[in-house]
């Protein structure tokens, strides 16, 4: 089936994409000027004990052998063991991968359908009152960094000024993430104006584009309902473009969210992820921007996907 082989050289690109990306990343932790061994144990220690560790940590052994066990062990599901905490990776994080999976699955639920709503609500009325107010909205929204955005909404609803939520959850890195539902509603604010302003303006360029194409005009001469040819011929078209940019909002969402999290205290992978760098924790750095990659790999490749299959152009082209 060709949509099968489209997959198939998708997964295949996907597969060298992270090699590439692996080794990009085991270079770069290698490169950092500080020692792990010495974050561990502190300035007070001993020479001898910096040594013992560093024969412990495996710190001594060629670059390439490293490299090699690290990526054969992530293969085999073995992903390693922290150099701060002991533990394994994967008893370490699994709980802050469920977190910041849960954070993202509800910012993607109220930001994507908002977005795709607003941008073709906006192309349907294009140059009148709604769509200069949106358009005006969403571009001052994606100008704003993420940290300031959800400053702005602390000192707006959890201060003096309206005193309505927390400014931080109460949430420790075993609980469910369901444990303080007001404590997530701030950062799921934030991620959701964070996203909707791309999501939104590139939908209703592609919405104006479909809506003034020739085979748009052609059902309207045919005598289709402005119902039938939106639902049929404008929104199916539409949505290609908007595929993509819906991947790498969600792959933000999966990934760019250690400011966010940091902010807001909560205990995901971005916390996780800035703890080990503030620690040299060099295996859980390395294994959580692999994850990352590996989301953004995945979330373009769905993409794609769903593009070919949502676009009866590109669906037809395959055959």
């Amino acid at each position: 089936m060709p949509i099968l082989k489209f997959i198939l050289r998708r997964l295949g690109l996907g597969a060298l994409t992270l090699f590439v990306v692996s080794l990009l990343i085991f270079l770069v932790t290698q490169a950092f000027p500080s020692d792990p061994a010495q974050a561990i144990l502190g300035r007070e220690t001993t020479p001898e004990s910096l040594d013992a560790l560093r024969q412990e940590l495996g710190l001594y052994r060629p670059a390439i052998e490293q490299f090699s066990d690290w990526l054969f062990g992530i293969l085999r599901g073995d992903f390693g063991k922290s150099f701060v905490t002991q533990m394994q990776i994967s008893e370490y994080i699994a709980a802050r991968v469920g977190n910041s999976l849960f954070l993202m699955v509800v910012g993607a639920f109220f930001s994507i359908p908002l977005s795709i709503g607003v941008g073709a609500y906006s192309a349907l009325k294009r140059d009148k009152k709604f769509d200069t107010v949106s358009s005006t909205t969403s571009l001052i929204l994606a100008a704003i960094p993420e940290f300031v955005m959800g400053t702005a909404l602390i000192m707006l609803l959890s201060t003096s000024v309206f005193h309505l939520l927390p400014a931080i959850t109460l949430i420790d890195a075993g609980e469910a993430p369901w444990a303080d539902l007001g404590g997530i509603v701030l950062p799921v604010l934030t991620l959701v104006l964070a996203v909707t302003p791309y999501v939104s303006r590139t939908m209703r360029a592609s919405m104006i584009e479909i809506l003034e194409s020739d085979y748009v005009e052609m059902a309207r001469l045919k005598g289709m309902s402005e119902r039938v040819v939106l639902l049929r011929h404008g929104l199916p078209n539409a949505l290609g473009p908007v595929f993509q940019v819906i991947a790498l909002n969600l792959a933000y969402l999966a990934g760019g969210t250690v400011i966010v999290e940091r902010l807001f205290n909560f205990p995901g992978i971005g916390s996780a992820l800035a703890d080990s760098v503030r620690a040299r924790d060099l295996p859980v750095i390395q294994f959580l921007t692999l994850m990352i990659a590996g989301v953004y790999v995945l979330m373009n490749l769905v993409a794609d996907v769903a593009t070919v299959l949502a676009t009866p152009r590109l669906r037809t082209s395959l055959k």
